[in-house]
């Protein structure tokens, strides 16, 4: 009979089943009783019987029997036996099972669940990447970390599974960001907290420290930026404040990697139970304020089923800060809930009167002035005057007159830099990308084949992967002013035409990293905390020109306003800012009520960005552009060729068979013009297949509707594919616009195929379809229309679908309104 060891709760065991115990959950009261009880790593347990109700269940446990209720007995995790057969207690009884689930068992309990928790700019993420060898971006302002990230690596022999927590201050409940930490850390119990600390800034670092200390966890504090601390020359005894806290203090620099090891050796101690410094303390609020957190936790201790996971203290505190999920957690678990509301609110009333504050108020003071105390103690600072070396180019990049033109300055040499430098390895790539091209076109025979893999897949392909270069100089640049703290310095320049428009200065993050990606930056608004101001971001951050549509402007703008480059891109991106701007102007006084958010941001100190990080930041996004290429830009470009190729058959094929055929019999002609005659008849025949093809007719179907914007049919066309991906619309047009099965095998061909285009039919038959009035609206409709699936999916997500239905809709109309003005307009000027 084969047997495989399981990992599982204690409660989930069957009667008669046994195992033997990985780790166990809990905390406090609950975790020190069931471990005197002998509920320890390492010891076998068997499941004896239920209760006639199926509670509590009756366990084995060195030799005596116990009773646990199945809620405490889901805290106590087991390595036991799944067979194949029938589960019986005789199948448990030999030597060699119960061998192997104590070696299965002690393999498990080397497993270390680590979450990462800190404020934003601690250097939390840049740990993680360095502790577990993972690569995420990490950006010097708030809100880069919006989601928790895993990864996994090997020290001593324990396996250690880090999650990287979202940054917050605290653990309240006013951003999404607080809740998720808090929901996180309580429901899904990690061993251990690493509360990441930055040295220079403790104080209000360790508010957030205090907030754990309540929650009676294990918790480990790496003090992070430890090298700022020893510039100044501060004298700061963290091993004394690690003793009073009951917490270990590990001094890093996460980004030299310096002081991990130290940290991973004390996480194994701590797991280990081995450090005598690792006690539950309490933070003495005040006679009134214990006094008023022991009457409430008298109620609270009544629910066995929530002091078991929860600390008591800990609820008590966060039911005086009048924090509403606590309470909804309570009245969903508790049977005396009235009478924890009515004690709780009995205690709010008697503090309030005595402070003259508001209760949550009077907590907040209540911990500062212990983190003050603390620090009288143990730390000393190096008197002098610093505020001028801190503030020196503060005093520049955010002057009142001169940070706006600096502010211009720099976003003008981002796309500048983008054009100029980007343009050279443009031509390798599409030189590379045309000798692949030619070399699988020789290797296959002519066909369908033939021109579903050179055609569609390489063409479709090549015509993306040659803009490359830009997106990482774009994203370089980007990189550049998160990790030295200037995008911050950005959002506070910002503020004051967010207010303006009923936004905190804090949305000015997500918009700027819509430049990047709408998809990161419409989940990058969770650190919003006001729920309007998150939606009305994610509506007007599409229009933040996100790097998928560079390529556009790219091949536009380079093959029409080749004069102007830099100066038209430059407008296309300031045009979008300046739409969304109206649009929440508008949003805010129709859709929104007003609502003024202050002002509240950390303006983090000035760092020197490290190469690693930025060819780290620059890669991730490169690995996600080309990821795209390869997934939605791969399908989306092979569909459309076949749309494009079938029906392969018209009524002209026997017309243009006769004239080549004419040509060839024509003996007067020379052989260079018999060539260059049946090239033209080809080419024809080539663009009456395409227009007789499926998406030949779906252009045709829509032509009426884009024709007052100027497009034709091969325009519209490529705007439909742009909804999967406003990459694809490049790769469309590259296929759409072929003059031959070579026609994209170099972006200059496809410049020189858009610039030779003329309408076939129609008033305007004969003439240019790409006029400049033509080229800015068609640059404005992809600026503007439906972003790409995935960020109205994001929006999805985050706001719900009636909000991402809204955003695909608006869009769309608004693009075709903007277009329709800029066509119409500019043609009067043409």
């Amino acid at each position: 009979m084969t047997t495989n060891i399981r990992t599982t709760p204690l409660s989930e065991l069957s009667t008669g089943e046994e195992g033997i115990i990985i780790k166990v959950l809990g905390h406090g009261a609950f975790r020190k009783r069931i471990t005197e009880m002998g509920f320890v790593k390492g010891k076998k347990v068997t499941v004896i019987k239920n209760a006639p109700l199926q509670d509590p269940v009756e366990y084995e446990i060195l030799g005596y029997k116990v009773s646990l209720r199945r809620t405490e007995a889901a805290l106590v995790q087991m390595a036991a036996i799944e067979e194949a057969g029938n589960l019986t207690e005789a199948s448990f009884a030999g030597t060699i099972d119960e061998e192997r689930l104590k070696i299965s068992a002690h393999e498990k309990s080397l497993n270390i669940n680590v979450a990462l928790v800190g404020n934003p700019n601690c250097g939390k993420t840049t740990l993680f990447n360095h502790a577990s060898g993972s690569h995420e971006h990490v950006g010097n302002y708030s809100g880069v970390t919006v989601d928790a990230k895993e990864a996994f690596m090997k020290h001593r022999g324990y396996t250690f599974q880090w999650i990287d927590l979202p940054g917050t201050y605290s653990i309240t409940e006013y951003s999404p960001e607080e809740l998720y930490v808090r929901n996180y850390i309580t429901d899904k119990m990690p061993d251990i907290v690493v509360n990441v600390v930055d040295a220079s800034n403790l104080e209000r670092n360790l508010f957030l420290t205090t907030q754990l200390i309540d929650m009676n966890i294990k918790v480990v504090i790496a003090l992070n930026m430890f090298d700022e601390l020893e510039k100044k020359n501060i004298q700061f005894d963290y091993e004394s404040l690690g003793r009073m806290v009951g917490i270990p203090i590990i001094p890093t620099i996460a980004s030299k990697g310096k002081g991990i090891d130290e940290l991973l050796d004390k996480l194994i101690d701590v797991y280990e139970d081995r450090d005598p410094n690792v006690r539950h303390v309490h933070i003495n609020y005040g006679t009134d304020i214990e006094a008023a957190i022991k009457l409430i936790q008298n109620e609270i201790w009544k629910n066995p089923s929530i002091t078991d996971k929860l600390s008591s203290r800990y609820l008590a505190i966060k039911l005086l800060e009048q924090d509403k999920t606590t309470m909804n957690q309570l009245t969903a678990s508790c049977q005396n809930v009235q009478q924890i509301k009515l004690v709780t609110a009995t205690a709010i009333q008697r503090l309030e009167k005595e402070y003259g504050e508001n209760s949550e108020t009077i907590i907040t003071d209540a911990k500062y002035g212990f983190i003050d105390g603390a620090l009288k103690e143990t730390y000393q600072e190096n008197i002098k005057d610093k505020r001028k070396n801190k503030h020196e180019l503060d005093d520049v990049l955010t002057h009142r007159f001169w940070g706006f033109p600096i502010f211009i300055f720099f976003m003008w040499l981002m796309f500048q830099a983008t054009f100029t430098l980007g343009s050279y390895p443009m031509v390798w790539i599409g030189d590379g990308v045309a000798w692949i091209s030619q070399m699988v076109s020789n290797l296959l025979a002519p066909g369908p084949l033939h021109d579903l893999v050179v055609d569609g897949v390489i063409a479709g392909i090549g015509s993306v992967i040659v803009f490359l270069p830009n997106i990482l100089i774009l994203f370089l640049f980007i990189s550049i002013m998160e990790d030295t703290g200037y995008m911050a310095r950005a959002s506070f320049i910002m503020d004051k035409l967010m207010h303006k428009i009923g936004l905190h200065g804090k949305s000015f993050i997500p918009l700027l990293m819509g430049f990047g990606c709408n998809v990161p930056a419409i989940m990058a608004t969770r650190t919003l905390e006001n729920r309007k101001n998150r939606i009305l971001t994610m509506m007007i951050i599409p229009f933040m020109s996100c790097s998928a549509r560079l390529p556009v402007y790219v091949l536009l703008i380079s093959a029409f306003f080749a004069a102007y480059q830099g100066l038209v891109l430059f407008s296309i991106y300031f045009t979008g800012v300046l739409l969304a701007i109206l649009v929440a102007l508008v949003m805010k006084k129709i859709v929104f009520k007003k609502q003024e958010a202050p002002f509240v941001m950390e303006l983090p100190p000035y760092r020197m960005p490290t190469i690693k990080s930025t060819t780290v930041h620059m890669w991730f996004k490169a690995k996600q552009y080309l990821h795209k290429m390869g997934s939605v830009i791969l399908v989306a470009s092979v569909l459309l060729w076949a749309l494009g190729y079938f029906p392969r058959h018209s009524s002209k094929d026997q017309f243009y068979a006769q004239q080549i055929a004419k040509i060839e019999a024509n003996s007067q002609l020379s052989q260079h013009t018999k060539t260059n005659e049946i090239e033209n008849l080809s080419l024809d025949k080539e663009s009456a297949q395409q227009e007789n093809s499926y998406i030949g007719r779906l252009g045709h179907a829509i032509e009426p509707i884009m024709a007052p914007l100027g497009f034709d049919w091969k325009m519209s066309v490529s705007l439909i594919s742009g909804f999967a991906a406003k990459e694809i619309v490049v790769s469309s047009m590259g296929i759409l616009y072929q003059a031959g099965s070579h026609a994209d095998e170099h972006s200059q061909t496809l410049k020189n195929q858009l610039i030779k285009e003329k309408y076939q039919s129609g008033p305007l038959i004969g003439k240019a379809v790409f006029t400049p009035a033509a080229t800015i609206a068609f640059l404005l409709f992809v600026l503007i229309y439906f972003p790409c699936i995935a960020t109205i999916a994001a929006i999805n997500r985050e706001a719900g679908w009636r909000w991402a239905t809204f955003a695909a809709t608006f869009t769309t109309v608004l693009a075709w309104v903007v277009a329709l003005l800029a066509y119409q307009i500019g043609s009067l000027f043409s």
